[in-house]
């Protein structure tokens, strides 16, 4: 397509320039008493006229000379009055020569060089150029200090350039405008005009006055000026010259502007250089750079397509700029615009297309911003895209860039969009505000993402999807309406390092077969679950910190997968983990603490692996099984729930093996209603409440558990619940061993129960138990004791222990269906009362309590307790699910 254009496209015009005057002519012109225009006959009069206050060398006036009587003394001369000039900018201070010198005999050289003040001097420079200027330089130190006067330069400097900051080019491709006042150089003026001297002007307008007056430019036969750009291109390509071409102030339409050569062209203007130089097409491509280009550097201007039918389909192939194979020009300081609604503003592409694109400015274009294509590559630097139509940047089919520290928000479609094996490194850019997601990547695109900000979208952050891949390092994703990450559709990214918070939804969202790696991130303080997996995802969760969030920490449904090991999950809002509606999570080694309800939640069928993870310290239970769900739990410590440690319940089942489960503020396991799970091996200690509670028709296998130092009983089994209890150890309780009741039953085989407070096992009244082969034996039989020798029970249990043992009520004394009292106590303190034998059975004696009308004479101080409790307080269920 390119060779078809560069074949088709018009000649180009060149602008030549016009013959000089002959030197003869400017000898007879001067022999005939006419005066070079660069010193004006009439200098000394300006100098002494009305207009003399206005001129920035202004002459003072000298005191007149005495009359001729003697020759002057050195003495004399060299005490004569001086004063200081004036301060003209930033010119150093020269003593004056005084007025009063009588050494006329000198010659007119020296007197030139010495005695003519320094404002006579600077006035009769200011009508040089510079080539006379530098001339005049040479003549003596005086001069050299004078002839570089800044001020004289910048008045030079702004006739040829029309920069109203010093624009400094130190090397090819490089181009800044710098303040004086702030530079280290003492003439930066100077310096710049150096730089920038063979070149090459277009100035609509100016040509034919340039090369009509060659007296008035003498010395600028370095200097070329042309009508239009094309011109200048030609010119550019025949002349012998630096190749750097000066755009000056203007519109500039429909020129064929096709570079094939190594060229410079940069815009010339006062203030804001770019908005005062536009090139602008609206029939074809306003910049095309072809192969040959390599080295080729635009900058400082405005570039624009702009076609009259914006919405016709052979504008497909137009841009603002249009970079082709085997080129790297430089775009620097650029204003891009594109009204054209299909299309690019800026298209790069081709095998070898490699620009630099810098400090650009590709905004309120109504079609795609930049994009990068057919295996291009360049580097993108600080450049503000934003409120485009379409992407701000598109990379497609291999395009490889470096996109560095640009400014991509407000666009009406996604920030980023790598499509159709798009790549390319981005680096500490500022996505945002975008009505799509900041960052998109499908159909195997595979970005590297680094150190960005992505935030404040409209729908998400990062959204991969239909086999995109990708890596996302150390970047800030928050803030955004959806999530911060958004996985699906059998895409597999690398999402490491990043810190996502702030969300209005969640986290990371992982759903459609989603895959990747997620790890390092610190995911914290989003609306809904740090991360979710769910409809057969299967992502890797590693080493990452989820916490502070207003929801969970991680959420697992609708058949979601993954392994989830060695993160960090505390102090959300609801469960630390969910696993629901058969999913099979595999967690190991987590660390899930601080929950303000369940550590980790399995509920509606879920299940999975739990395991080698420490969770503790919730608000509520550290694991809890419910409703069909059937997870391995092993090798978990499970410690400090203030809720109990595992709590299975309405028909959970599960696995639950080789655990730790310790100090609890309930009990280590609950088992209730219909759940069936299989404990095995675990170690339930040091609770501040019972080890195992089983009620509510609660069943399950116990099997090989040690059970010891727990506050109650080792295994409480009550409400018509029948669980099995095979070999496993119960032993240094601070109360009984086993105790069951309630109309409870259970199979015991094989137990060994020893050294317990309270005794062995306790059966209530109408229990029956299927037992073999139990080793009951050590126990400290404290209740026993206790009725033997006389005292109330409350004396060895206080409100917070249930011994099992008789109790009575008492007619007399009115005591009511919650109060119970002890056998002692209903021989010697209700003693000839009328009582009545309630049942075996667990309680504290209210009589011992002090509840009663009559104080106990067995028992000491009374308690505030009013009630006995015949079971231990029951688990708080997670309402989770209230907040789905």
């Amino acid at each position: 397509m390119n060779s078809v254009r560069a074949a088709n496209r018009r000649p180009r015009r060149v602008s030549r320039p016009r013959p000089v005057q002959q030197q003869q002519e400017r000898n007879n012109a001067a022999a005939a008493g006419e005066r070079d225009d660069d010193v004006p006959a009439d200098m000394v009069a300006e100098e002494s006229g009305p207009g003399a206050q206005n001129s920035p060398y202004q002459l003072r006036r000298k005191t007149l000379l005495p009359k001729r009587t003697a020759c002057p003394t050195k003495s004399s001369m060299e005490g004569a009055s001086t004063s200081a000039t004036e301060n003209f900018g930033h010119r150093a201070k020269r003593a004056r020569v005084s007025g009063k010198s009588q050494d006329l005999s000198a010659p007119a050289e020296q007197y030139l060089q010495e005695k003519l003040p320094d404002e006579v001097v600077l006035k009769i420079f200011s009508y040089l150029l510079e080539q006379d200027l530098c001339r005049a330089a040479c003549v003596c130190k005086r001069f050299s200090e004078l002839a570089n006067d800044p001020i004289l330069w910048k008045r030079l400097y702004m006739e040829v350039f029309e920069y109203t900051r010093p624009m400094m080019h130190p090397e090819s491709g490089k181009f800044y405008q710098i303040n004086p006042e702030e530079y280290e150089h003492p003439n930066p003026w100077k310096e710049s005009f150096q730089q920038l001297y063979k070149g090459a002007h277009v100035k609509p307008g100016f040509a034919e006055h340039f090369y009509s007056n060659p007296a008035r430019y003498k010395g600028r036969e370095n200097m070329l000026y042309y009508d239009t750009i094309e011109d200048a291109l030609g010119g550019v390509q025949e002349a012998h010259f630096d190749g750097l071409i000066f755009v000056h102030s203007g519109i500039y339409t429909d020129e064929w502007i096709y570079i094939e050569s190594p060229i410079t062209m940069i815009g010339a203007a006062p203030g804001k250089v770019a908005d005062k130089v536009i090139i602008e097409n609206t029939r074809d491509s306003t910049f095309v750079f072809m192969e040959g280009s390599e080295d080729a550097y635009v900058g400082y201007m405005t570039i624009r397509f702009n076609p009259d039918d914006k919405s016709a389909q052979h504008h497909n192939a137009h841009h603002c700029l249009e970079i082709t194979v085997n080129c790297s020009p430089i775009i620097d300081h650029c204003i891009i615009r594109s009204t054209c609604t299909v299309g690019s503003a800026v298209c790069v592409s081709g095998q070898g297309a490699c620009p630099t694109i810098k400090h650009c400015n590709i905004s309120d274009c109504e079609n795609v911003g930049l994009y990068i294509t057919d295996h291009a590559q360049g580097i993108y630097e600080d450049n503000e895209i934003s409120n485009n139509a379409l992407a701000g940047i598109w990379v497609k089919n291999h395009g490889n860039p470096i996109i560095r520290r640009n400014h991509i928000h407000h666009g009406r479609d996604v920030g980023v969009f790598t499509f159709d094996h798009g790549m390319g490194y981005f680096e500490s850019c500022n996505i945002h505000r975008n009505r799509i997601a900041g960052f998109e990547v499908k159909a195997y695109a595979n970005p590297t993402v680094v150190r960005c900000e992505i935030h404040h979208g409209q729908t998400g952050g990062i959204y991969v999807h239909e086999k995109g891949r990708g890596q996302f390092i150390e970047n800030k994703i928050y803030a955004n309406n959806f999530a911060g990450v958004w996985i699906t559709s059998n895409s597999d990214p690398t999402i490491r390092g990043n810190a996502i918070f702030n969300g209005n939804q969640g986290g990371v969202y992982i759903f459609g077969d989603g895959r990747g790696l997620i790890e390092g991130n610190d995911i914290y303080g989003n609306a809904l679950a740090g991360i979710q997996i769910r409809t057969n995802s299967c992502p890797i969760v590693r080493h990452n910190k989820i916490h502070d969030g207003q929801h969970g920490g991680i959420y697992v449904h609708e058949k979601g997968q993954g392994v989830i090991e060695e993160n960090e999950v505390y102090s959300n809002t609801l469960a630390g983990v969910w696993v629901t509606t058969g999913s099979t999570p595999v967690l190991r080694r987590n660390r899930i603490h601080s929950g303000k309800q369940v550590g980790v939640y399995f509920y509606d069928n879920g299940h999975g692996v739990l395991e080698d993870n420490d969770i503790y310290n919730h608000m509520y239970s550290g694991v809890q099984i419910r409703t069909g769900s059937n997870p391995k739990i092993r090798r978990n410590k499970i410690w400090g729930g203030q809720n109990g440690g595992i709590l299975v319940y309405n028909s959970g089942l599960g696995f639950i093996e080789d655990n730790e489960i310790f100090d609890n503020a309930m009990a280590g396991v609950w088992i209730k209603t219909d759940s069936n799970p299989t404990l095995r091996r675990n170690k339930i200690h040091d609770g501040r409440d019972g080890g195992i509670c089983i009620f509510n028709g609660g069943r399950g296998l116990l099997e090989e558990n040690d059970i010891f130092r727990n506050a109650q009983a080792g295994v409480l089994i009550s409400t018509n619940s029948h669980p099995v209890l095979r070999k496993n150890r119960i032993f240094d309780g601070f109360a009984a061993g086993i105790e069951i009741t309630n109309h409870a039953t259970a199979t015991l085989e094989g137990n060994q129960i020893f050294n317990n407070r309270f005794g062995g096992l306790f059966l209530a009244s109408g229990v029956n138990v299927t037992m073999k082969d139990n080793k009951i034996m050590n126990n400290q039989d404290a209740i026993e004791k206790a009725v033997s020798r006389g005292q109330c029970l409350y004396k060895i249990s206080s409100y917070t222990s249930y011994p099992m043992h008789d109790f009575y009520r008492c007619h007399t004394c009115n005591t009511t269906d919650r109060n119970a009292i002890c056998v002692n106590c209903i021989k010697k303190c209700h003693q000839g009362h009328d009582v009545e034998f309630i049942r075996h059975d667990r309680f504290f004696c209210d009589c011992g309590a002090g509840t009663l009308s009559n104080p106990c004479t067995l028992a000491g101080e009374p308690t505030h307790d009013t009630d006995t409790l015949y079971d231990s307080a029951p688990p708080i269920e997670s309402n989770t699910l209230q907040h789905n």
